[in-house]
């Protein structure tokens, strides 16, 4: 389902500076350069649920985005095969401006299905959000749970052939967190979806993941059995 080879990702590190100096300035200053993936290189096959690890700044959430085509590479390649892509994270894909109601007809629209799909979907998706009247409000006025709620929802009404979840699986209520565990537990029962998860959450990662990636400083440190990666990370981590 997922094919990435050799791929690298820059970021161009910014400081700070004035008009004035730079006007005056004859030498151009250097600018730094933040490698957030190093060569990277896996494949998912389909119906697989890969979670994906590392400490903050090791290349995960640049990865994600990359492969829902948020950000380009560099260099490298990412094939999806045809297979229609959703990314589930806090901060990425709403227009804060328009409704909860809007963004879930621009967002399905923009997961490729049709206007006619979305709406047929819409009370659904609204339902599952427990937004009430929050529905109707522009989503610059949601709390990070309530956005993880509407983001999640979406996603897993709609039902796109890969899902690229970022972290939002710990974010919310209680009552929500375990809807939605039950909600994802259904979802990647589907032999033919593909799942790749992003999370801090270890119990989390051994009841859903069948494989795991272990990702430091941009580079693949550990790919393999959920439970052999995931002790080894632990075991660094401490």
């Amino acid at each position: 389902a997922i094919d990435v080879k050799n791929l690298e990702i820059s970021y161009r590190c910014l400081k700070s500076f004035s008009i004035r100096k730079s006007l005056f300035q004859l030498k151009k200053s250097k600018v730094e350069v933040y490698e957030a993936v190093r060569d990277v290189s896996f494949q998912v096959p389909k119906g697989e649920i890969m979670g994906m690890v590392g400490r903050n700044g090791s290349g995960k959430s640049t990865m994600l985005r990359a492969m829902a085509g948020i950000i380009a590479p560099d260099s490298g390649t990412i094939d999806l095969h045809g297979h229609n892509v959703s990314l589930m994270s806090i901060g990425v894909g709403f227009q804060k401006k328009l409704s909860g109601r809007e963004n879930i007809l621009l967002s399905g629209m923009l997961l490729g299905f049709s206007e006619k799909q979305v709406r047929d979907k819409m009370d659904e998706i609204i339902k599952f959000a427990e937004l009430g009247r929050f529905i109707d409000m522009p989503v610059k006025t949601y709390s990070s749970g309530m956005y993880s709620k509407l983001a999640f929802s979406i996603t897993a009404v709609l039902e796109s052939d890969i899902m690229l979840i970022d972290e939002v699986l710990s974010v919310g209520d209680a009552k929500f967190k375990k809807k939605s565990y039950r909600k994802m537990k259904e979802l990647i029962s589907n032999k033919n979806r593909t799942v790749v998860i992003v999370s801090h959450s270890s119990d989390t990662l051994r009841k859903l993941c069948t494989s795991l990636m272990w990702l430091h400083n941009g580079k693949i440190r550990m790919l393999g059995k959920t439970d052999e990666v995931l002790d080894a990370y632990e075991k660094f981590m401490n």
